[in-house]
């Protein structure tokens, strides 16, 4: 299994400073990937958990950790995809992804927030069919040599967008969703999926057999169809990926058993670390402390 590890991106330990040392000494410490995550927008009056109240952009993120590593992979997980045109996050990520030498994982999502809908213009309307055509948006822009789009929500008149991607096959694609209509969609059209921080992820096998499913049925091969986990560590209530370290390994190898072919530690959802009225320093040390304590090369 790989591991992978969240960038300081949410509340006050979210710093340039810090960040760069969490992202350092993750690659150091041979952990496989990065991750950042989006919260456009919140409304004065959405009582949201306070880890959403402060949260740097995630491919700007991205972008820094880049300049400050060497072989380590950058995600973001995920991109809420109604809030942006489908060729400008095209030309973004595939610039992040020739700054970082081919290292970029574009997770997908649909979004949920009334106020971050209003707020960047979109619609809530047919998020299933858009996300089909945004996703084919991006792999004519990526791969074919003269891209071209006519759908219902996007239009892409012949013509190319240069500098593709390093990566030969363009960026990879990860899409999030819970109902089985998304998690079979993911397993039918994207390179995986990803978990989001509220699943339960007890339950996650029949997710993956859904996420197999639709790669079968669209002729594909589900081993090669990546299942990339969000491991929110120190969830109050969950009693999984919480305890002693011993106990959060024994979660992650349970989770490898399940079909889970990635998994990435998230701190920014960890109430003592990313709220915004948390001590900097105390986070980023408590952070550190966990990084090197959960190293992927204890798990060898």
């Amino acid at each position: 299994m790989r591991i992978g590890f969240g960038l300081p991106v949410s509340g006050s330990w979210a710093t340039p400073e810090r960040l760069g040392r969490v992202a350092v000494a993750a690659e150091r410490e041979g952990y496989d990937s990065l991750w950042s995550f989006q919260r456009l927008y919140v409304g004065a009056e959405q009582e949201l958990d306070p880890f959403y109240r402060s949260v740097l952009d995630p491919l700007v993120a991205l972008g820094y950790a880049a300049a400050l590593t060497e072989t380590i992979r950058l995600g973001v997980a995920v991109v809420n995809l109604p809030f942006v045109s489908p060729t400008y996050l095209a030309k973004q990520a595939a610039t992040l992804d020739v700054l970082s030498g081919g290292r970029v994982d574009l997770g997908l999502g649909t979004g949920w927030s009334e106020a971050e809908f209003t707020a960047a213009g979109a619609s809530a309307e047919r998020r299933a069919a858009r996300t089909r055509e945004f996703v084919a948006v991006l792999r004519t822009l990526w791969r074919d040599e003269v891209s071209e789009f006519a759908g219902e929500f996007f239009t892409v008149p012949r013509g190319r967008m240069l500098p593709r991607p390093v990566q030969e096959d363009g960026v990879q694609i990860l899409l999030g969703g819970s109902v089985p209509a998304a998690l079979r969609r993911a397993g039918e059209i994207a390179d995986g999926w990803v978990s989001r921080s509220a699943h339960d992820l007890t339950q996650i096998s029949r997710d993956v057999e859904l996420v197999r499913e639709g790669a079968e049925k669209a002729g594909r091969d589900p081993d090669r169809v990546r299942i990339v986990c969000r491991g929110a560590l120190f969830r109050p209530g969950r009693g999984f990926l919480d305890g002693s370290w011993e106990k959060i390994r024994e979660d992650v190898a349970w989770l490898g058993t399940q079909g889970v072919t990635e998994i990435f530690y998230d701190l920014n959802f960890d109430p003592s670390i990313a709220a915004p009225e948390v001590d900097a320093d105390a986070a980023e040390e408590r952070a550190l402390d966990i990084l090197h304590n959960l190293t992927p090369r204890g798990l060898s």
